[in-house]
């Protein structure tokens, strides 16, 4: 058989080679190796999170695996025919439920199936996106993408316990061309969820926050909710959105420090079209559309050199980087004609 050879240890060599090659298998119905996973982190090897992905995807495109298990730094993924699915899962952890929907959206969405499924696992977890910015900055993004899902948050799952839980639907979806260039609004959304802890301690930090927001001419509206979780825990999500751009931030609630650690620079001074973890998320599905995409971002992070590299050498996609007097300018060419054969 002829598989495609990804070397894990590449760029952040960390878990998006794994998340984007195993998701571009499905699509592109090409066989992939995976060596060197996760090299680069102090535990090498698959973690839970990675292996629920995987047998997510070994199920929805009849795939044959071979070394899916915890602590694995080598995976052989042989992708067969998606089909429709209804499924139930659960990580059995608080291992991160943003990131498994990073891989399953794109795969059954641009390979034109449906997928129904219940999971549960971690919501707001630390090293990944909060459920709350799949659901409002990701979600956005995509579907201007022509990438379409839906999402219904049942539990919060919080750090160590997880236990929360989450209905996504996905539905067949075709890439369409798109830019996100400026950011001209100032109108934002701050949204802060929060288990087991004081509401006074929550409300005084949000109204801090807010301030500084309002300081920098920024048009504030903030939802606070009280949701019931296994473990005590709070997060944090502020966005805008406008016709050019899609920008979040968030965090959760330092449970020793009893703050929110905040990093306003990247949400304040970001005039350009997409936040540095959203730009990452992009490139997957515009690597299979049929014409150009374009993103202005602030900086080229590990994880988008990563996913850049990564795409191109699955889909034979096409990708250039122009530096503005603020950022970066990434235009990416997709290949059509490597999806759905």
């Amino acid at each position: 058989m002829d598989f495609l050879k990804i070397n894990g240890g590449y760029g952040e060599g960390g878990g998006q080679i794994i998340r984007s090659a195993i998701t571009l298998s499905c699509i592109t119905k090409q066989p992939i190796h995976l060596e060197n996973i996760r090299k680069n982190r102090k535990v090498q090897g698959l973690k839970p999170q990675h292996l629920t992905a995987i047998k997510i995807l070994q199920k929805v495109t009849n795939a044959k695996v071979i070394g899916a298990e915890i602590g694995s730094t080598e995976l052989k993924f042989i992708p067969g025919n998606i089909e429709n699915l209804e499924l139930v899962e659960d990580v059995k952890t608080a291992g991160s439920i943003s990131l498994i929907l990073q891989v399953l959206i794109p795969a059954v969405a641009i390979s034109q199936k449906k997928l129904s499924l219940t999971i549960k696992g971690g919501t707001d977890v630390l090293w990944s996106p909060p459920i709350d910015y799949t659901q409002h900055v990701l979600r956005n993004a995509y579907s201007r993408m022509g990438v379409e899902f839906s999402l219904k948050l049942r539990k919060r799952g919080y750090y160590p316990k997880g236990g929360g839980e989450i209905d996504l639907q996905v539905y067949p979806s075709r890439i369409k061309s798109t830019s996100f260039t400026e950011r001209k609004t100032n109108s934002v959304k701050l949204i802060c969820t929060f288990s087991k802890l004081p509401i006074e301690k929550i409300e005084n930090q949000i109204k801090e926050i807010k301030k500084k927001l309002v300081k920098e001419n920024f048009i504030v509206k903030t939802e606070i909710k009280n949701q019931e979780a296994k473990d005590s825990g709070a997060s944090l999500l502020i966005y805008s959105i406008d016709e050019h751009s899609v920008i979040g931030v968030d965090t959760l609630f330092d449970k020793e420090t009893h703050r929110f650690d905040l990093d306003f620079d990247k949400f304040i001074t970001n005039p350009l079209g997409v936040d540095e973890n959203l730009a990452d998320m992009l490139v997957v599905p515009a690597s299979l559309g049929q014409k150009k995409i374009t993103f202005q971002v602030r900086k080229i992070t590990k994880h988008l050199e990563t996913n850049l590299f990564v795409t191109s050498k699955i889909t034979g996609c096409k990708y250039g980087i122009g530096k503005l007097t603020n950022g970066f300018e990434v235009i990416i060419e997709g290949n059509s004609d490597s999806s759905i054969k």
